[in-house]
């Protein structure tokens, strides 16, 4: 049913999303001044802040018709103090959407043409767990560092790699109000899983920037730039540029943070969609 209803749903994720951009700020036990240290929270991704962000990436022009798949990431944020450092605790469970396709296989002139047909899937991706340890009391530089697992959970081949993986992580990032500025990167290799599938070797990259204009609003721009080593003919980098804005407001005595981003992928594989709209709903838990 979730898959037949992926129009209605994207309608009600654009309604639900401009929804709560516009909801005025509600008063209760977050003020104006601690709805800008939230804003400015949310933007780093080593913060001492339970939070439990809905990612929902709509991807427009993808496949060889042009089709809509949809990536909702589930990726609670659980930090946990030992001392002087935060150990920060980063799950991503996607739930992924892919219409059919249908593949015109190329053949010698005069030969009858043969088409590939790919059943739609919904299902679970390839979990990620990620951890990064990061100094409790910080500087003007913030800094973490530590190992990312990607888990061989994928509930169809379609979905998944089929393989383990596991390398470093490391995020850096600087705080000069109002603005943060930083990027995350990490290596994935695969160690074990289908000896049939493609081994793993991908790199991410995801430089942020974000300036806070006040009253939880803030425009900001987050690109997921990522690189498979074994791809050849070109298909190896993704590379979207875009951005949007971001509220912090709170909805009764909850605090959540709101954003809308668009992205245009300006170098990506074949079949990859063209450009992306990222709407995402953050549960902010401030101690």
């Amino acid at each position: 049913m979730l898959v037949c209803n992926l129009k209605g749903n994207t309608l009600f994720l654009l309604l639900l999303a401009t929804t709560v951009l516009i909801f005025p700020m509600i008063p209760g036990k977050t003020q104006a001044d601690s709805a800008q240290d939230l804003a400015q929270a949310v933007q780093n991704p080593v913060a001492s802040l339970i939070t439990v962000p809905f990612q929902n990436n709509i991807g427009f022009g993808a496949g060889p018709d042009d089709d809509v798949i949809n990536i909702l990431n589930i990726q609670p944020v659980i930090p946990v103090k030992i001392g002087n450092w935060n150990i920060i605790n980063r799950l991503i469970m996607p739930l992924i959407y892919l219409p059919e396709t249908r593949i015109e296989l190329p053949v010698q002139p005069g030969e009858q043409s043969e088409v590939l047909t790919f059943n739609s899937e919904f299902g679970v991706g390839d979990i990620n767990y990620t951890s990064f340890l990061s100094p409790a009391q910080p500087g003007k530089v913030i800094w973490g560092i530590g190992p990312s697992f990607n888990f061989n959970t994928a509930t169809d081949d379609h979905l998944g790699s089929g393989k383990w993986s596991a390398g470093p992580s490391v995020v850096i990032l600087t705080q000069p109000s109002p603005w943060t500025i930083g990027v995350l990167a990490r290596q994935l290799w695969s160690f074990a899983g289908d000896d049939g599938r493609s081994g793993v070797s991908q790199f991410l990259m995801q430089p942020f920037l974000a300036y806070q204009l006040g009253d939880g609003w803030a425009l900001s721009s987050a690109p997921i730039m990522t690189s498979n080593w074994n791809a050849d003919g070109g298909n190896g980098w993704t590379v979207p540029l875009g951005g949007g804005v971001n509220r912090v407001f709170t909805l009764g005595k909850q605090p959540l943070n709101a954003s809308v981003q668009a992205y245009y992928n300006v170098e990506r594989p074949k079949f990859a969609p063209e450009w992306t709209l990222r709407l995402q709903l953050n549960l902010l838990f401030p101690k």
